[in-house]
């Protein structure tokens, strides 16, 4: 039998739960973006990098305000404003 704290928990309607899933996913894709890079799999350009950095900022900055880590969510907000507008300048060359 499940605690009734556990089974809040577990609930997947549970709002930490999905902002812990989002602070995690951001940080895996952080890691993953920065390791294609240094493995020479993609550039520091390309879409694919900076999509990824992109949604992994859009993850934290809604998980570091949730925690009230307004530094990190300042941070991570920069992160996000240079993807797009790397992307931005990139669809304005393809255009």
């Amino acid at each position: 039998m499940l605690n009734l704290a556990t089974d809040k928990l577990l609930n997947p309607m549970n709002p930490k739960l999905i902002i812990d899933i989002f602070g995690w996913t951001g940080s895996i894709l952080y890691l993953l973006a920065y390791a294609l890079v240094s493995a020479k799999k993609t550039e520091g350009d390309s879409v694919l990098y900076q999509g990824m950095n992109l949604v992994a900022g859009i993850l934290l900055v809604t998980y570091t305000l949730s925690l009230g880590a307004y530094a990190t969510t300042g941070l991570n907000s920069v992160w996000v404003a240079i993807s797009l507008l790397t992307l931005g300048k990139k669809w304005l060359i393809r255009n």
